[in-house]
């Protein structure tokens, strides 16, 4: 089971992450030509504000759950350091059995609000709103998955950074 899961687990991860680099070069072109336009010829269009802030949603959430993947969410490592360390694999667990129960949360509320939302449209583009909150439940999925993995061991992370005292 975990031979055939780490390798899939690997490949979303890979997706991820050039998801969220391709979507942070998407806006900051949004941004570049939304001031070109503002500056240059006094007149600035109006989807480039909103496609930039899909992109800066998405690279937010996307790096979120990217994060539990690689280790690098936010945690107490405070509190870590501070469990002996007989216990710190037992912390370490917790961690992310938590972390698992977020994203389980996030995938079900965000999953409501989607619901909820459906059939409204951006103010500027008109884009369908789901696009946009789609990306909660997406990214809960996405944290749910990941937390799992290292909880039930199938994926570590590369390298985890540690912040010296």
């Amino acid at each position: 089971m975990k031979a055939l899961a780490a390798p899939v687990i690997t490949l979303i991860s890979r997706l991820l992450q050039a998801s969220i680099v391709s979507a942070a070069w998407i806006m900051m072109l949004c941004i570049v030509i939304q001031v070109v336009m503002r500056y240059v010829f006094g007149r600035a269009p109006s989807w480039t504000e909103e496609g930039a802030m899909l992109m800066f949603s998405w690279a937010i959430l996307g790096g979120l759950a990217l994060g539990v993947n690689q280790g690098f969410h936010v945690r107490l490592d405070l509190i870590i350091g501070s469990v002996p360390l007989p216990m710190r694999r037992w912390a370490e667990r917790a961690i992310d059995a938590f972390t698992m129960s977020f994203g389980a949360y996030l995938l079900w509320s965000g999953e409501r609000y989607y619901s909820m939302t459906g059939g409204s449209v951006s103010a500027a583009i008109g884009y369908p709103i789901e696009i946009l909150h789609i990306l909660a439940p997406v990214c809960g999925a996405l944290i749910f998955l990941f937390a799992t993995a290292r909880l039930l061991g199938v994926s570590q992370p590369e390298a985890e950074t540690e912040i010296a005292p």
